[in-house]
Formats: structure tokens, sequence, C-alpha cells
């Protein structure tokens, strides 16, 4: 498993997802430190959030959006927190299956 940083696009697609949302200070200021993992080796754009926290679950889905990809697909778009309200994954999927080529500034 690959940890790495938020890339600049992947970070201003959160901050327009966190944009409305009641917790956004909160999670806002955590993600210049936050790390990530892609969910899936075909780099589909997916990303799980890493915590320090054990035995971590999927809880509510906070925001969504949706943006054409570079060739045209739509990409629908869900950031998820866990139990306790901290970010969990970004779920991004193309409707044809295939992997997000770029997401678009915000």
């Amino acid at each position: 498993m690959h940890q790495r940083p938020l890339n600049l696009p992947e970070l201003g697609l959160l901050i327009y997802l966190l944009r409305d949302a009641p917790e956004a200070e909160h999670l806002l200021a955590a993600l210049h430190t936050v790390r990530v993992t892609e969910v899936a080796a075909e780099a589909t754009g997916s990303l799980r959030f890493l915590s320090a926290t054990p035995h971590r679950r999927l809880g509510q889905q906070l925001a969504t959006t949706q943006f054409l990809d570079e060739d045209g697909v739509p990409v629908l778009v869900s950031l998820y927190l866990d139990q306790v309200g901290e970010l969990y994954e970004l779920d991004c999927w193309k409707v044809d299956d295939t992997p997000v080529k770029r997401i678009p500034a915000f």
C-alpha cells in the first residue's frame, strides 16, 4: 500500500466538496497533513484517507459532485466520513469504468 500526500487537483476537489459541510473548518484544517492511498491498483481516482484510528469503517456520505473527464465521460464523486466523522474515502467512479484521466480545477 503506497501512501502519499494529496496532489493539487485532489486538494482542490476536496476543498470544493467541503465548502458547505458543517464540519468544514475541522476537515479543511487537516487536509495539508493527510496521507492517502489509492483504493484500486487501476488508478480509478478513488482514495482512502489513512488514520491512526483502529477499526475504521465507512460512515456517512458528506458530499457529492460530478465532472466530465478529459475524454468527455462523466465522473461521479462522493466524499465519505468514517464512523467518528473523519475523512474516510473519496470515491471517483467514471461511468464507463475506465480510470479517471484528470481531475479538473474546481
